[in-house]
Parts: structure tokens; C-alpha cells; sequence
């Protein structure tokens, strides 16, 4: 399917925001202490995203669903997207995950408002270090990214009427997106929370910043460079070794 610069503005905003509004919601479920899910834990977390993705991921299919800034740029940097259409997924990415974090806190903003920590809240709407160090935060960010990405030019596809190609085993489609990221959250998201997407990691943050949340902290723009850079260069990375590997 051939669409242009508008129609994939388009379908990655609404995939980008429907992801980010479930993603950002599990966090702010788990988090915000007058919430059913209120103390869930990180695995509750980790299935959260994932199954986000999964929907981000089906509504975005038009697209090819890319959903991730990291996803789009390893796909050029493989030599399987045109760049010139790379700037069209950026812009529906960064405005998508912009909107989905202000759905999600329209979704529990009476949980924000009863919240009795809110300079703790920032984490629900992106990442940061347990351990600050941000040339290794830098280093797990990389590695993170470069395991989804590299998965996803290597894993076997199917592709539909329309030529967009299906990512994963083809028996379960995008579901399997959801499984690498979920085991990804699991195995290597400890350290820095794993954004793996640039997208997700700014526009939320952005968000946080711009939002009438009462007496919330800050948004940590020190460390914001780190979840934007660290995923481009796993991304890149991978698609680079996936063009030189023997097919």
C-alpha cells in the first residue's frame, strides 16, 4: 500500500497514541495509589506495554507499524524504507505519543489529583536510571533497542494483498511484537525502564512537563537525551548487521 505523506502521519499518530495511552495507563495503574491496580508490579507493568504494542501496533498496520522512531530508522538504515518517508513517521510518532500521555492523564486525572506523592509521578510518563550512569544507561538503552529491532528484521514475515509486511511469526502476527517486548521489559528493562522508542520516551515527557499536575516533580531533561539516543543507535545498528549478514 502506497500511502502518502499525510495518510502515514496519520495512522502512526493514532497507533502511537493508542499505544502510549495503554502504556503510560498500566504505569499509572500500578502507581497511583487510588487505583485497583495500585501496587501491581512490574510484571503487570511489563504485560501492560506489551499488549499496548500489540494494539498500537494492529491499528498502525496500514503503515506497516512502525510506531517506534527506532523501528522506522532501523528499517532505513537496512535498506527496507525509503527515507524520504521517514520524516512522515516521525511526526505522527511524536505527536501520537504527545497525545496518548495526555489521554492517559485525562483517564486517572482524579487519581492524580488524590495522589499523595505527586513529585513522584513523573515515571509513569517516562523512563529513568535506577542506577544514574548515563554512558551505561546509554549502554543498556542500545542493547534493548538492538534486540526489538534486530528481531524484527530477522524474524520471518508474511506480507498481505497491499505489500506492507507483516512483522513476526506469521501465526501470531503482531502478537508476537507484543512477546519480544514483554521479554524484553522482563529481562533487560530493570536498569533504565526500557523505552526502546524514542517517541515513547519524549512525547510522554513533554507531556508530564506541560500538564496541570499538582506539585509534580521534574522532568528530568538532563537525562532525557539518553531514551532518544540510545535507542536510535541500537536501531541503526541492527539494521546495519542485517544487511550484512547472508540471507
Amino acid at each position: 500500500m502506497d500511502l502518502n505523506f499525510g495518510e502515514i502521519v496519520l495512522w502512526e499518530l493514532m497507533g502511537t497514541a493508542a499505544l502510549i495511552l495503554l502504556g503510560c495507563g498500566v504505569v499509572a495503574n500500578v502507581v497511583l495509589k487510588k487505583s485497583l491496580g495500585f501496587a501491581g508490579g512490574w510484571l503487570l507493568i511489563t504485560i501492560g506495554w506489551g499488549f499496548a504494542v500489540f494494539v498500537g501496533a494492529s491499528i498502525a498496520n496500514p503503515t506497516g507499524a512502525h510506531i517506534n522512531p527506532a523501528v522506522t530508522l532501523g528499517l532505513a538504515a537496512a535498506d527496507k524504507l525509503e527515507w524520504d518517508k521517514v520524516p512522515a513517521y516521525l511526526v505522527g510518532q511524536f505527536v501520537g505519543a504527545f497525545l496518548g500521555a495526555v489521554l492517559a492523564w485525562a483517564a486517572y486525572k482524579l487519581q492524580f489529583d488524590t495522589h499523595d506523592e505527586p513529585e513522584n509521578t513523573r515515571g509513569i510518563f517516562s523512563t529513568g536510571p535506577t542506577v544514574p550512569n548515563y554512558a551505561w544507561n546509554l549502554v543498556t538503552e542500545i542493547i534493548g533497542t538492538f534486540v526489538l529491532v534486530f528481531w524484527i528484521l530477522t524474524s520471518p514475515t508474511m506480507t498481505n494483498e497491499g505489500g506492507v509486511p507483516q512483522f513476526g511469526n506469521s501465526a501470531l502476527g503482531y502478537a508476537a511484537v507484543a512477546f519480544v517486548v514483554i521479554g524484553i521489559g522482563a529481562s533487560l528493562g530493570g536498569p533504565t525502564g526500557y523505552a526502546i522508542n524514542p517517541a515513547r520516551d519524549l512525547g510522554p515527557r513533554i507531556a508530564y512537563a506541560i500538564l496541570p499536575i499538582k506539585n509534580k516533580g521534574g522532568a528530568d531533561w538532563n537525562y532525557s537525551w539518553v531514551p532518544v539516543v540510545g535507542p536510535i543507535v541500537g536501531a541503526v545498528l541492527a539494521g546495519l548487521l542485517s544487511q550484512i549478514l547472508p540471507s
